[in-house]
């Protein structure tokens, strides 16, 4: 089962440990982009939500992208020149000289929210504050930085590669303080020099 480009939880594939990585797009060209990848074969993931947008005699809630100007595709790299030449993509992330893999779980973390019919929104980038845990619920053993906002808790999930974030409205009581044993590493800061490059 492929993940298709209204965010079909990819997470229940099985058997494909081929590493995820990020396409940098047209503004407003997400979609197309992900569904003629779709279309060629390729295992594409374009995460959405959904934003009320106001207008003067009505309001409309429209789909769109968690993270704008990004596509995320797996495996295939082998036919990237293929993926570069789709309309409206400009260049894949890269960190150095080697195409930049965005890790499984950040991208399981971001599925997983979108599947359980979580609210999710943009956020600006966090990479410090207090590190939680999820103890119960669609994102139960997932790790992120908690935010308050309005008397609400927000879950902010981050993909270091793209430096973007995004929130997650979530309950205190399925929270608890990141715990870290003796000898156990705090996760390591975002990824550097990381360059758009075709």
């Amino acid at each position: 089962m492929r993940t298709l480009a209204d965010g079909t939880p990819s997470y229940l594939t099985t058997g494909d440990v081929s590493p995820w990585w990020a396409l940098y797009t047209r503004h407003q060209h997400e979609r197309a982009i992900a569904n003629a990848l779709s279309a060629k074969g390729f295992e594409v993931f374009l995460p959405l939500y959904d934003s009320v947008r106001q207008w003067k005699d009505r309001k409309k809630t429209l789909s769109l992208p968690l993270f704008q100007c990004y596509v995320f595709v797996r495996g295939g790299l082998n036919r990237r020149t293929e993926v570069v030449m789709t309309c409206g993509v400009y260049s894949i992330l890269r960190c150095g000289d080697q195409i930049a893999t965005i890790p499984d779980a950040e991208i399981e973390a971001i599925q997983r929210s979108i599947a359980g019919g979580m609210r999710v929104e943009p956020h600006p980038f966090l990479d410090c504050g207090d590190r939680v845990r999820v103890v119960r619920g669609p994102l139960a053993g997932m790790t992120g930085i908690l935010l308050r906002k309005k008397n609400a808790c927000r879950f902010i999930l981050s993909i270091h590669t793209l430096a973007r974030s995004i929130a997650v409205e979530i309950g205190a009581s399925d929270i608890e303080p990141e715990k870290y044993g003796p000898f156990e590493a705090k996760p390591p800061s975002k990824i550097q020099n990381c360059s758009l490059i075709a």
